[in-house]
């Protein structure tokens, strides 16, 4: 399939824009009206050159609408997502499963099952489907998977790396995974500050370490070939996005630095990015390459458009085009 064009026209791609749920900006009303299933069990898969790619759904769970919009005003986003009663957005939580001629490779495991009932409904974690029930239904057990790249060690990307087995121990979910991670994510999660204690659970490491699958990267990498590890620096000192090349095509997984389509607009970005201004930057930055190479997008936490490519509308502003299955 060829790369998108950068620019698109007519009503009909923009239709299919409102039904990717969401732009910033969008018309007052669209947003809060759309009706869409959400995700849930669906797979989706699309060919990159001769990688395949799935998106691997770990469900969704839901966060404040504040804090996941900053300094945006309420009138605003809540357009393009609506809260529930309690204030809280639905995210979604999109695994990338990448397989390729060399490896089988999951991008951030999800949220995981170790929750208790509090927090479960803390954060209305809805399991409609996990990570290995997902990558069962295309027909993977979790020792198929030969590499893990966690894109950071908060507890919505990386808590479906370990699972609590039957008697009552913590292993690793992927036994035959290395596990990527930036070395400086990792030492920083052993001690972390109090403005993101919150975000990391020792449960989700420290029986990967336990079991020697880290496998630490140091600054950007090739970690098997045509997959980067690419750091970017704004929501966390040591996030690192993920680059996809194969066939003279690029995907990319934005991680925290885009969690959805929703925060496309340059200064966009959520209360609990740490530097907001080096990630408005960078955004300004990726986010025209990503339109003008044509990169495929994955979004980690939207629940309705987890892929699609960036293009320019009628007016010039960037949108997304949701990706056809």
């Amino acid at each position: 399939m060829k790369p998108l064009p950068s620019r698109i026209a007519g009503s009909g791609d923009l239709e299919r824009l409102r039904k990717c749920q969401r732009y910033a900006g969008a018309n007052s009303a669209s947003g809060r009206d759309l009706e869409i299933p959400p995700q849930g069990a669906r797979a989706m898969s699309l060919t990159l050159g001769e990688f395949q790619l799935d998106i691997i759904s770990d469900g969704t769970f839901r966060l404040d609408g504040g804090a996941m919009f900053g300094v945006v005003p309420r009138v605003l986003w809540e357009r393009v997502m609506p809260p529930d009663e309690k204030h809280r957005v639905t995210l979604g939580l999109n695994a990338l499963l990448i397989r390729t001629p060399h490896d089988a490779i999951l991008v951030d495991t999800g949220i995981g099952a170790k929750w208790s009932a509090k927090h479960i409904e803390m954060y209305g974690i809805a399991h409609e489907t996990t990570v290995p029930q997902s990558l069962a239904r295309l027909g993977l057990s979790p020792e198929a998977i030969t590499l893990v790249i966690n894109t950071h060690l908060h507890f919505d990307h990386a808590g479906g790396n370990t699972y609590r087995a039957e008697d009552g121990a913590l292993r690793p979910t992927f036994p035959k995974a290395r596990y990527v991670v930036q070395r400086a994510e990792y030492d920083h999660a052993q001690r972390p500050h109090e403005r993101d204690r919150a975000s990391y659970l020792r449960d989700d490491w420290e029986p990967v370490a336990a079991a020697g699958q880290f496998a630490f990267v140091y600054g950007e990498a090739e970690v098997s070939p045509g997959v980067r590890v690419v750091p970017v620096r704004g929501h966390n000192d040591f996030t690192q996005c993920v680059r996809i090349s194969s066939g003279g095509r690029t995907a990319f997984y934005w991680a925290d630095i885009l969690p959805t389509t929703a925060h496309l607009p340059f200064a966009w970005v959520m209360g609990y990015d740490l530097y907001p201004v080096e990630l408005l930057e960078n955004k300004k930055q990726l986010i025209p390459q990503a339109a003008a190479e044509g990169w495929l997008n994955v979004f980690e936490h939207d629940q309705n458009c987890p892929w699609g490519y960036i293009v320019t509308d009628e007016n010039g502003k960037y949108v997304v085009q949701p990706a056809a299955p």
